[in-house]
């Protein structure tokens, strides 16, 4: 095993076990190192890799922090590697987002609170008839952003935003192209928050399904691949 990867799992085996708590500060660099049998230079490494994937915090002139180990931020990455990715890899990711998607909006549709029910509404009700693409943009992630945050599932919350978010750019490409996406999308949006308000887990699954089934079909017409609908 190389050093930097054995560094890196004793570090986790000390957050694993409880010995390094969320927001613990770790022991200097010369104590953790002779404490762990490593060398400062390896130590060094493991840091900035586990920096890299927000399990650490350098603080520069303070020290190294575990972070909060909470989920919006550990699958923080999720958007970065997204946005590295050509289009026709988005489609797998588009694909997984099918699959979450769908329960979380069931899941919401079971738990969410009758508040944030009424908040979801008024996100629809608020985007005016000749809103900008811009407008029709961020209202969509908002809309999207309050159904995984009413399943109540903060993990699966977390894992829907990094996958929502990076394919922002296939719907302003889609909402420019396709005659009567905008209209079909508000649409679709208004049957998803019927069927969430009414209680209707099974209606709202299928609805999110049909929804989010759409961009992907979409976006495989307009790369053209076999079988898939000209874009």
């Amino acid at each position: 095993m190389p050093v930097t990867d054995e560094a890196i799992g004793k570090i986790k085996a000390m957050i694993v076990s409880g010995e390094l708590q969320p927001g613990a500060r770790l022991p200097k660099e010369a104590d953790l190192a002779e404490r762990l049998g490593l060398s400062r230079n390896s130590l060094r490494e493991a840091v900035k890799a586990l920096s890299l994937i927000r399990v650490l915090d350098v603080r520069q002139g303070d020290g190294t922090y575990v972070t909060s180990l909470s989920p919006e931020v550990l699958l923080e990455t999720l958007g970065f590697l997204v946005d590295l990715h050509r289009d026709s890899t988005v489609l797998e990711f588009l694909e997984l987002r099918r699959i979450l998607e769908p329960a979380a909006t069931a899941m919401a549709a079971r738990v969410m609170p009758d508040e944030d029910v009424a908040a979801l509404g008024e996100v629809l009700d608020d985007l005016a008839e000749d809103a900008s693409l811009d407008d029709l943009i961020a209202n969509d992630l908002e809309f999207h952003r309050r159904i995984a945050a009413g399943s109540g599932n903060t993990v699966l919350c977390s894992l829907l935003e990094g996958l929502s978010g990076p394919t922002v750019r296939a719907r302003i490409w889609r909402g420019l192209t396709e005659e009567g996406a905008v209209a079909h999308t508000h649409q679709q949006h208004r049957a998803i928050f019927e069927a969430v308000a009414g209680r209707r887990p099974e209606e709202a699954h299928a609805w999110a399904t049909v929804h989010v089934s759409g961009l992907e079909r979409w976006l495989r017409g307009a790369l053209g691949e076999p079988g898939s609908a000209p874009a």
